[in-house]
């Protein structure tokens, strides 16, 4: 299986040729590539990405089928299918990188300042994904209040990305085994709608 190191290293070169419009998947892969994917999935890395449509993992990284093993989730939150998901591909893949992938106005976290500063009328599901995102979004209102709308915004979107990290890395006894033998390595990132760049940090 392919180091985390590696894996990372693949997705960023392949993000950066989805920037400069050098895809090298344009073309699309052939039926033996498909089929074989098929046969022996192996995706190198594991990606738990929000829902929004401009931020399709495969696409921004520039992989192919069966490269990516991709969890999407409105805010890229972490619930018990989610650590449930990434346990799975960790453990039948072998699989050694996680990124937890957040993005620039990101609308999950516009409706979590919504519930927490109004008291917005949600449906009540949408409310199981605000209730995830609050303690971040929460924290963040009474540490800057003065920040303007767009300061919020960005700091939520990598407050969030953070305790998503942090809840993968301590909410999952497989996955706290896995850290602590050097096989499994869990990252963040965020993904400008506005640039097409991936930005990974330490979280």
């Amino acid at each position: 299986m392919i180091p985390a190191q590696e894996a990372l290293a693949r997705l960023k070169e392949g993000n950066r040729r989805f920037v400069v419009g050098e895809r090298r998947l344009d073309t699309g892969q052939s039926h033996a590539e498909r089929a074989a994917a098929a046969r022996n999935p192996a995706p190198f890395a594991i990606v738990l990405g929000c829902s929004d449509a401009r931020v399709p993992a495969e696409v921004v990284f520039d992989q192919g089928l069966g490269d990516l093993f991709v969890i999407r989730v409105a805010g890229n939150i972490v619930s018990p299918s989610q650590v449930g998901s990434v346990e799975f591909a960790a453990q039948r893949f072998g699989t050694q990188l996680v990124v937890v992938l957040g993005h620039t106005q990101c609308g999950a976290i516009l409706a979590t300042l919504e519930a927490v500063r109004h008291q917005a009328d949600h449906p009540e599901n949408v409310l199981t994904i605000v209730e995830r995102i609050r303690p971040s979004v929460q924290t963040l209102l009474e540490l800057r209040p003065r920040a303007s709308e767009d300061e919020l915004v960005h700091h939520a979107v990598r407050a969030n990305v953070r305790a998503s990290v942090d809840h993968l890395r301590h909410g999952s006894a497989l996955l706290e085994t896995l850290i602590r033998k050097g096989s499994l390595s869990i990252v963040g990132a965020e993904y400008s709608l506005e640039t097409g760049q991936v930005e990974f940090f330490q979280t």
